[in-house]
């Protein structure tokens, strides 16, 4: 990898894209909305262009910067790469069409030694062009499991959120189709990681995973449903670790305990191997106004 203190010297990674309905829509086909319940108007609004609304996971490909760890400039062992954590603030409407500039800079590199690998911490802003309005913040952590010794820091990153030690209050499964992966990718992500069987291979997989984004948006579904009635305008934020990648066609259930005041922690599993895909997971919910 680029050593450390040139890494963190970069400048921002900029990109300007605009988004029509049908980005919006094959977005969250890509998610699976519509392959339980075609007719169901609150899934609907979804895939449908008569008072369609964005899902709000959507920034997570509103002006994807593209599979960029895979630029030589970066020095990135990326067949390697893992998508880590997730992080998603939520701070307007995300807009069905528009014209989005999203800024990326990296906030940090834990090196967790030789052989170890590191994780790269990075922000990304979205703005409404026309405005300048911050739609919405993300964070991430990549695991880059070939570049450990890299020289960043040594200490550890921040304690993940809490998983609480009792029965969820919700429960529900949400499955992925055989080809989600092959779907998913046309939202802007084109790691062959997740369409290559050589490429996965050499990843260390027998086939191609999902993609970490979809499956964070798959349970983003699963929050909105159960904790925002599929209301896109009561989710404020939504946070994950991923622990264990999901194969397309798998089910995935996601646990969730509310915890008062607009709060809730969740956890998702593969039902057909009993793993725990994601974890440590957070939600903010509720009226915008409040």
């Amino acid at each position: 990898m680029l050593p450390y203190s040139e890494l963190m010297a970069l400048p921002p990674r900029e990109t300007i894209a605009s988004h029509s309905v049908r980005d919006t829509i094959l977005y969250a086909l890509g998610l699976g909305v519509g392959s339980e319940r075609p007719t169901d108007r609150t899934e609907l609004s979804f895939v449908y262009e008569e008072g369609l609304k964005a899902l709000p996971t959507m920034p997570l490909v509103i002006a994807y910067p593209g599979f960029y760890l895979k630029e030589p400039q970066y020095r990135v062992d990326w067949a390697r790469v893992l998508h880590g954590e997730q992080r998603l603030t939520l701070h307007r409407p995300v807009p069905v069409a528009g014209t989005i500039r999203s800024v990326l800079s990296f906030d940090d590199v834990y090196d967790k030694g030789p052989d170890k690998g590191a994780l790269l911490l990075a922000t990304r802003k979205l703005h409404d062009e026309a405005t300048g309005d911050l739609i919405a913040t993300l964070g991430s952590t990549s695991f880059l499991r070939g570049d450990g010794g890299c020289g960043g820091r040594t200490d550890s990153a921040s304690a993940p959120h809490p998983i609480p030690d009792r029965a969820p209050d919700h429960v529900i499964d949400l499955p992925t189709r055989i080809d989600q992966a092959l779907l998913y990718r046309l939202s802007g992500d084109m790691n062959p990681l997740h369409a290559d069987p050589d490429v996965a291979m050499r990843a260390g997989f027998d086939r191609p995973i999902l993609h970490g984004m979809c499956t964070f948006g798959v349970v983003g579904r699963a929050v909105l449903r159960i904790l925002c009635d599929n209301d896109p305008l009561a989710l404020r934020q939504l946070d994950a670790r991923f622990s264990s990648p999901v194969f397309p066609g798998e089910t995935i259930r996601t646990e969730i305990w509310e915890e008062g005041a607009g709060r809730a922690s969740l956890r998702a599993r593969v039902v057909e191997r009993d793993v725990v895909v994601l974890t440590n997971g957070f939600a903010a919910f509720g009226n915008w106004a409040e």
